[in-house]
């Protein structure tokens, strides 16, 4: 029944259950239950990694998506971070605060997760 529904499936519907799996295998709470104001470790992988300046101090801005939803991380004052480029598997932590209706972490503890790892 499984690979029935996997083959009636939408291609955004199977790249979230990938991604759920990917991520549960790294460890971590789903973004899906992240609450505000509460310490959290969240796996998943980048989708994307942009430069945006926030008071005229540089942020590299990341979207962590682990199958379950998205988590904005910022790192104020970093202009780059060897390694946080879209589609590698991270392992982040701190605390989830709510920026314009997002779930965000700043300068978040990150761990690199290997390619075998995550899959």
């Amino acid at each position: 029944m499984r690979a029935l529904s996997r083959l009636t499936a939408g291609n955004e519907q199977l790249i979230a259950e990938d991604a759920q799996k990917a991520s549960a295998a790294m460890g971590g709470t789903p973004c899906a239950s992240l609450s505000g104001r509460r310490r959290a470790s969240v796996s998943g992988t980048l989708r994307t990694v942009t430069l945006r300046p926030r008071a005229g101090v540089p942020a590299l801005v990341a979207e962590l998506f682990d199958g379950t939803g998205t988590l904005t991380l910022i790192w104020l004052g970093r202009r780059e971070i060897p390694g946080i480029v879209p589609g590698a598997a991270v392992r982040v932590e701190g605390f989830v605060g709510c920026d314009d209706g997002r779930k965000t972490l700043y300068n978040p503890r990150y761990e690199l997760v290997p390619a075998a790892a995550a899959s």
